[in-house]
């Protein structure tokens, strides 16, 4: 099975060969490294960039508007910041043409804790990104989702902000992608680069097709009727694991994979809330003005007599930064055992 990363190169190589990619760029995203997470090893379109955020956007936006299709990489999402002028420029061009004008461009950026990244690298910022309007914005929580809303992504004819989570990437996935080879030996040796010298290298590519996964659906990865866990990205996985133990005490939860974050997916999610009419709400951006609060509001407004209990957000710490040290990162974001006790918490609730 193909990791989060291959997943990514897959999609890529299939938008440079079949959808129109024209260029696809960033720190270090050409030979010879392929990307920090080599997401994009091996690929025709790539060249790199300096060290400049604004820059690379800036250049995504002109390519655009001239007629190209490019994927751009921000390297970390943390280095975003000083470029959300231009962010809110590119989601204002169809709006502010009366829709004369399309901006097709990709922004790929990973995201979060779980590496070790410290201050510097750990960043969450889908409650800045969703805040910008003209965005459309996805988080996938496995390879084949990666794939699948990257194609989505790139066929948008508008601005999409695609957010891969940095503790996933080199996680296996459970479902082939279509045309991916069974033997993951096979796929390693047919894409991945190999150490020392590569300027010989060349991919072999597998015959992936145009599987996508449309944006702004919603996955239901678990089915229950005691609580809805609603996640995306880094922290999914845990919670379907807790899913997985609580199931084993006899308490069913539903646990949603929201994928897309702009546009979300709200029929799903009040569907499984009328049914269950408890609601935990999970991420690891820092809790204040989290995007789980506008979540939290646009649920309570409309599924507000089916709920049982105050429903709940579990996010990361109110604190400047994710430390260095294990420790401070475990108790700045949400853990598995958060997750798992939260969800029994409020499972018994008012009982």
């Amino acid at each position: 099975m193909a990791n989060l990363a291959q997943a990514i190169r897959l999609a890529l190589h299939y938008g440079e060969t079949h959808l129109g990619v024209t260029d696809i760029f960033g720190e270090d995203v050409g030979p010879p490294l392929g990307g920090v997470f080599t997401a994009t090893q091996g690929l025709t379109k790539t060249w790199n960039t300096p060290l400049d955020e604004r820059g690379i956007l800036g250049m995504a936006m002109g390519i655009a508007l001239a007629g190209g299709k490019p994927v751009a990489e921000i390297q970390f999402c943390d280095y975003m910041f000083n470029a959300l002028d231009l962010m809110k420029l590119a989601g204002n061009a169809h709006w502010t043409t009366n829709g004369g004008w399309h901006l097709p461009m990709v922004v790929m950026t990973p995201v979060g804790a779980g590496i070790h990244g410290s201050i510097y690298h750990s960043h969450s910022i889908e409650s800045i990104a969703t805040h910008l309007p003209g965005w459309k914005i996805v988080m996938p929580s496995n390879a084949k989702d990666a794939y699948g809303l990257l194609i989505s992504a790139i066929q948008d004819p508008n601005p999409v902000l695609y957010m891969a989570p940095k503790a996933l990437l080199r996680v296996k996935g459970d479902e082939l992608i279509p045309g991916e080879p069974a033997d993951e030996r096979e796929l390693h040796r047919r894409i991945d680069a190999p150490l020392g010298d590569r300027s010989g290298w060349t991919p072999n590519w597998p015959p992936v097709t145009d599987f996508s996964v449309p944006i702004g659906e919603a996955k239901v990865c678990r089915t229950g009727d005691r609580v809805t866990v609603v996640g995306y990205g880094h922290l999914l996985p845990a919670c379907v694991r807790a899913a997985d133990v609580l199931a084993q005490e006899g308490i069913a939860c539903e646990v949603i994979d929201l994928r897309t974050l702009i546009p979300f997916d709200l029929p799903t999610l009040q569907r499984s809330l009328d049914k269950t009419g408890r609601l935990l709400l999970v991420n690891e951006d820092t809790e204040v003005t989290n995007f789980g609060e506008h979540l939290l509001r646009k649920l309570v407004e409309r599924c507000f007599y089916s709920l049982q209990v105050p429903p709940v957000l579990l996010a990361g710490a109110d604190v400047p930064g994710v430390g260095l040290a294990w420790e401070l990162e475990r108790h700045s974001v949400p853990q598995e055992e958060d997750i798992l006790a939260a969800m029994r918490k409020l499972a018994t609730a008012g009982e």
